[in-house]
């Protein structure tokens, strides 16, 4: 009887040991839809029957909403997912924005995302989401944009949300969705000169979303990184993005190593396209397994309930991960 006590006490040890994990599918960022076998293998195993797809962007010039880089399809994208289409809408949009272009806007929006559904015979779902980083002057132009995008389209409307908009909900203001989309990534800028991870540095997360819990929006979604790029300076300190570098990269005899993820040019060349001269840096940043599982233990403790979108559906960034471990 003893032994069967311990048996059961053991057993019940190891069930409230085992750690819990939060089902996951991806973000799809790129202009052109096609999906090579990598990409393809990768969706497959992602049991969220969604894949969050990037339609187009919008933007205001001249006084005019213009969409940018508008999706097309190759034959190659086909999936078994459920798409649900995402629109960036630049903060500048909604600067001096007028009722009538808020409805004028929502309208256009609403009409494009169905034009590309239509026309490249894409499986939806019931959702629309919007990506933008508005800001405590647009913030009421912007909620009613999505208020009246929820009335002309008859679909659910959800947000991102980004980390400053967390912490300084009072200033930002609270969205008028039923769910939002946590961007757990992008916490300082990559143009400065810093030994931080500028893509994701866990410690400024913590810090920005210490209250996380006391959220008034309960139904949150959860985006990490996965991406990776090269950060080059040149003899100005100014700099420009390579996108997917990788340490591996740096593994050039024309570079000389400064640090693990830091090497500088020692000759003239082209190097990843681009034209680098002697004594010009590159750093490069990327997502290591155990940033990714720190955050997800964080996020656990404040929200338990969430799946996780990776940002984004890449061979290059999608290779040799784990993501069901997390």
């Amino acid at each position: 009887m003893r032994t069967l006590s311990l048996l059961l006490i053991l057993l019940f040890s190891v069930s409230c040991a085992r750690k819990d994990t939060h089902p996951f599918t991806f973000y799809y960022w790129k202009t052109n839809l096609s999906l090579d076998q990598e990409e393809k293998k990768t969706l497959d195993l992602a049991p969220v029957p969604y894949l969050y797809t990037r339609f187009f962007d919008v933007d205001k010039t001249g006084g005019k909403f213009q969409p940018v880089a508008v999706i097309t399809r190759n034959k190659s994208f086909e999936t078994n997912k459920q798409i649900v289409p995402n629109v960036f809408i630049t903060n500048k949009s909604f600067l001096n924005i007028s009722k009538e272009e808020i409805t004028f806007l929502a309208e256009s929006v609403n009409t494009l995302i169905q034009k590309k559904i239509t026309e490249y015979h894409l499986k939806v779902n019931r959702e629309i989401q919007i990506d933008c980083d508005w800001t405590a002057g647009t913030r009421d132009d912007y909620f009613t944009f999505l208020k009246e995008l929820k009335k002309i389209s008859g679909k659910e409307v959800t947000c991102t949300l980004r980390l400053h908009q967390v912490k300084d909900k009072n200033q930002m203001g609270i969205p008028p969705v039923g769910k939002v989309y946590l961007m757990c990534y992008s916490t300082s800028s990559p143009l400065e000169n810093s030994d931080k991870n500028s893509i994701l540095d866990v410690n400024i997360l913590r810090s920005y979303l210490s209250k996380l819990e006391d959220y008034p929006i309960k139904k949150v979604e959860v985006a990490l990184p996965i991406y990776s790029w090269g950060i080059i300076t040149n003899h100005l300190e100014k700099h420009k993005l390579i996108n997917a570098l990788s340490k591996k990269d740096l593994e050039n005899p024309n570079f000389k190593k400064i640090s693990d993820h830091e090497v500088t040019v020692m000759k003239d060349g082209f190097y990843f396209g681009s034209y680098l001269n002697k004594g010009f840096k590159i750093k490069v940043e990327e997502i290591t397994d155990d940033q990714l599982q720190e955050v997800v233990d964080f996020l656990h403790k404040k929200i338990p309930h969430f799946n996780i979108i990776y940002y984004q559906l890449d061979s290059k960034f999608v290779s040799n991960r784990n993501f069901k471990k997390f």
